[in-house]
């Protein structure tokens, strides 16, 4: 018989799940998430319309943020490729290749551009700030641009920071004709500035993480017996951007490939009292959400709903520990104490949780800091982080459950509240902080504001 997840859900009394998904939602935004049946696409609505881009305002204090950290550390300029760091400051939204598209932000003065000619059309696009755009052309080498551009400035000396992921050849040839400079790390001064968000940063990861959370309400009363991992990333994949993210990434994990963090090869198809563990998420305007939800199709073993249940206190543990001031490792910490008191592990052994507790988030699915062991980082208000210990069974199965967390001044908050129990696992939408909301009618004041 072709069981469907909505004759089991029908079933087992949990047609629940996605009504109140929907209030909670709701409550928490003017947006129209959840508001029919879950077979009917049309309440996919898109969420993002009132949603504001990162203003010129926003960028210019970001720079002048940057520029306070070069004097505090001594650094003269600093080199950005294109990636997440760039479009930070710059909004420039580009790609690399073996043509050096790059930012140079001075200690003091104006960033420049410089790119190839025929691109620089492409790249006014995208750029938010400044005017200073130098071209090469396919004969000219660029680095003698940054040289030009570092003399306009009158830099000639000093150190040169260069952000952590330009490539080798691109600090080579800039060093090659800079004798009177020494190379540096850029890190002090990207992550000083992109690892504490803004309240507008903080509005628009809550933003995406409300499409994932409502995608994934979506899916579950879609899924039935026969599914394959490529049908349902198929269909959280279309649900997100119907709901209005971009840059949308999915995963879906069944059966035995669930107890692989990242899966495996194996074709997997949906059956009575499979493991269905999935990792999704989208962006915003360039901020990012990141949302893990394990489900059981069917009746869930014993083992199963034991495992999913241990994950959950552990996620709560991870919650708790993670207070201002904490050592971000601590929280690693705490939830493997616990973890080895019901027998899993100890530390990254299977059965067990075989990797970090959670990873900070923004601009990029992954970023500085994370929740591992050694991290001595200190929790700060504005810092963002995921929260997944899962619990991994080698041939067998995996429950992963991911929400992610923001600092504010009274510690941890949800961008989504975890689900309680497998009966109703997607879990709520939770409202923004109180203090922060208040804040974002100034989001386009290039004034420092915490939350």
């Amino acid at each position: 018989m072709n069981i469907t997840k909505r004759a089991f859900i029908k079933a087992s009394a949990a047609a629940a799940v996605t009504f109140p998904l929907a209030q909670s939602v709701l409550a928490a935004s003017p947006s129209p998430s959840i508001t029919s049946s879950p077979r009917d696409k049309s309440f996919l609505k898109n969420l993002t319309r009132d949603s504001q881009a990162i203003s010129k305002n926003e960028r210019l204090g970001r720079i002048k943020k940057a520029q306070q950290l070069m004097r505090q550390f001594n650094i003269a300029a600093m080199v950005l490729e294109p990636g997440a760091a760039m479009d930070y400051f710059s909004g420039i939204q580009w790609w690399r290749s073996e043509r050096l598209t790059a930012v140079v932000i001075p200690r003091e003065g104006d960033i420049a551009v410089l790119c190839p000619f025929f691109e620089q059309p492409s790249i006014r696009e995208s750029l938010k700030v400044g005017d200073d755009v130098r071209v090469w052309q396919e004969h000219e080498s660029p680095f003698l641009l940054i040289q030009q551009i570092l003399k306009d400035r009158g830099i000639q000396k000093g150190q040169l920071a260069f952000e952590q992921s330009v490539r080798y050849f691109v600090l080579q040839g800039v060093m090659a004709l800079m004798s009177n400079m020494q190379h540096t790390s850029a890190d002090p001064i990207t992550q000083g500035c992109r690892m504490i968000k803004s309240p507008h940063e903080i509005a628009l990861m809550h933003k995406a993480n409300e499409i994932t959370l409502a995608a994934y309400a979506h899916v579950h009363a879609n899924l039935a017996i026969g599914m394959s991992q490529q049908d349902v990333n198929q269909l959280m994949n279309s649900a997100q951007a119907q709901l209005g993210g971009t840059s949308i990434w999915t995963m879906a994990l069944f059966n035995e490939a669930s107890a692989y963090p990242h899966g495996s090869k194996q074709a997997q198809t949906i059956q009575a009292g499979s493991t269905v563990l999935m990792d999704c998420g989208c962006a915003v305007h360039g901020y990012q959400s990141d949302i893990s939800r394990t489900f059981v199709f069917g009746e869930p073993s014993k083992k199963q709903l034991k495992i999913w249940q241990t994950v959950r206190q552990g996620q709560q543990i991870a919650f708790e520990k993670a207070q201002l001031g904490t050592p971000a490792g601590a929280v690693d910490d705490a939830v493997r104490a616990y973890y080895q008191t019901q027998g899993l592990g100890p530390d990254y052994q299977l059965p067990g949780l075989s990797h970090r507790t959670g990873h900070g988030i923004g601009m990029e699915g992954h970023e500085p800091v994370n929740f591992v062991h050694n991290e001595a980082t200190q929790l700060q208000v504005g810092m963002c982080f995921s929260d997944e210990p899962g619990i991994y069974i080698p041939e067998e199965f995996g429950v992963r459950l991911e929400d992610c967390i923001y600092m504010t001044k009274e510690g941890p908050h949800w961008f989504t509240t975890p689900p309680d129990n497998l009966e109703s696992p997607i879990g709520s939408l939770s409202p923004l902080d109180s203090n922060l909301s208040a804040l974002l009618p100034s989001l386009l004041s290039t004034k420092e504001e915490t939350i």
